[in-house]
């Protein structure tokens, strides 16, 4: 198995720049005692403090988001061009937030990871169903589709730029957890999906994190599961002991 155990700290709207100097600081004096890739993604405006408080150590920094356009009147928007001139490498496309809040489409979300790609960005592609879809048994449905509507126009080798995250959103900041057997069934529905789309190697390769309340406690027998590679962390991310005991749950 080729694919990597990956744990990724999404700070949303939180942390002014001496706030996440501190955190960073914090960060780098704990251990991976693992396997896991560390990456986080702290807002636009301190992403450039970051990757220079970080150079040197193996935490990796990532963007929330980014516009699809070259460049142009998008006043209050970020390129990729721009994250790639400060040393990024990954960007999170699709987050439930984004999509609520900002009304991101499957369409435009193509055309984002499309941009990312050309610019030789990692993508962290989000998807995952509401509490709605769930009770109604739609959530293989919603899944399914918002995987092939933003990702399956992509050649299997771009499919090594992308890692995908599960969040179901009904579990993101409500304290509700997918249970360990839930996150699991709906990871290896995701591959399968994949293998019935392009092929087993493709599928197999691709790193799936789970997002929704991952929290210390409950790291380790989530991460225990065979298709789930690793966890997309939102508020456990922002105190470093949390963040890092989740990091070593492999």
């Amino acid at each position: 198995m080729s694919r990597k155990h990956i744990v990724a700290g999404n700070w949303k709207m939180n942390n002014n720049l001496a706030e996440t100097q501190a955190l960073i600081t914090d960060l780098k004096s704990k251990e991976n005692t693992g396997d896991a890739e560390v990456i986080i993604a702290p807002t636009s405006i301190n992403l450039h403090a970051a990757v220079e408080a970080l150079k040197g150590s193996t935490i990796q920094v990532a963007a929330q988001n980014m516009h699809q356009a070259e460049s142009g009147a998008y006043t209050g928007e970020v390129s990729a061009g721009m994250l790639k001139s400060i040393g990024l490498e990954t960007v999170i496309l699709g987050h439930s937030e984004r999509r609520a809040y900002f009304h991101e489409s499957d369409e435009l979300l193509a055309q984002k990871v499309n941009t990312a790609l050309q610019h030789g960005l990692r993508v962290i592609f989000c998807f995952g169903e509401e509490l709605e879809d769930r009770k109604n048994g739609k959530h293989f449905e919603v899944v399914s589709s918002q995987l092939k509507n933003a990702l399956f126009h992509l050649s299997a080798t771009q499919w090594s730029q992308i890692v995908l995250a599960y969040e179901p959103v009904w579990a993101i900041g409500t304290g509700e957890t997918a249970s360990p057997e839930q996150a699991q069934e709906m990871h290896a529905f995701i591959r399968t999906t994949v293998v019935d789309s392009y092929d087993e190697t493709t599928a197999s390769n691709v790193t799936i994190l789970y997002g929704g309340s991952v929290k210390p406690a409950n790291a380790k027998e989530i991460f225990s599961k065979p298709d789930v590679d690793g966890g997309l962390i939102g508020g456990a991310s922002l105190k470093a002991t949390d963040f890092f005991e989740i990091v070593n749950a492999f």
